[in-house]
């Protein structure tokens, strides 16, 4: 029992990093996401020096329900992509990403393979950003978010949840969801001086 509050002290802390079916790894300094400016997590993790790879849940193209509607601000029923994707630095989950798109915006989404390119790196490519909105929570995730992030049970996340617009239109909405014990997220920016 001793060990095991041991254990549990050491990850509340950061120092360990335990995964269910695992075991327990010693934590390497957070990685900090950049809230102000869209970065690619593929580039942000082969900047810190370690291995990025994304595991694809689902890409499908399905009709708007009223709930996906509203979020995108379309009709009902409008083609849309729904994408949930596992994004991983080094061997460890780190972000799991379910996007809403814009069929019309981006017709090829669905058939992009996302474990070689990053929906980022797509949808800025064909959709250039010219607004975006980002809120930031934190949660406690449901069992299917605990299990595609490695996480243990009673651990909460930071939820982003960000949509981008182009050429005046809603393009994407977002949610980016993080370990809380794995990862924070930042702000810099200069203020102007008179």
């Amino acid at each position: 029992m001793t060990a095991n509050r041991a254990l549990r002290e050491l990850q509340s802390a950061g120092v360990l990093v335990r995964r269910t079916g695992s075991g327990s790894f010693v934590a390497e300094p957070r990685p900090i996401g950049h809230m102000i400016e869209i970065r690619n997590i593929a580039d942000e993790v082969r900047a810190r020096g370690h291995d990025y790879r994304a595991r694809v849940v689902q890409n499908v193209r399905e009709k708007a329900t009223p709930e996906t509607a509203a979020l995108l601000g379309v009709s009902t029923g409008t083609r849309i992509f729904h994408s949930v994707i596992v994004h991983h630095e080094a061997e460890f989950p780190i972000q799991l990403e379910e996007r809403l798109v814009l069929a019309s915006i981006a017709p090829d989404y669905g058939n992009m393979d996302f474990t070689r390119t990053t929906p980022n790196e797509y949808l800025t490519r064909i959709a250039p950003l010219e607004r975006v909105e980002h809120r930031v929570c934190a949660a406690m995730p449901d069992q299917r978010t605990r299990e595609l992030l490695g996480m243990v049970d009673l651990e909460p996340v930071l939820r982003l949840t960000r949509q981008t617009w182009s050429r005046s239109r809603l393009v994407s909405h977002a949610w980016l969801t993080h370990p809380a014990s794995r990862f924070e997220l930042s702000a810099s920016f200069s203020v102007p001086t008179s």
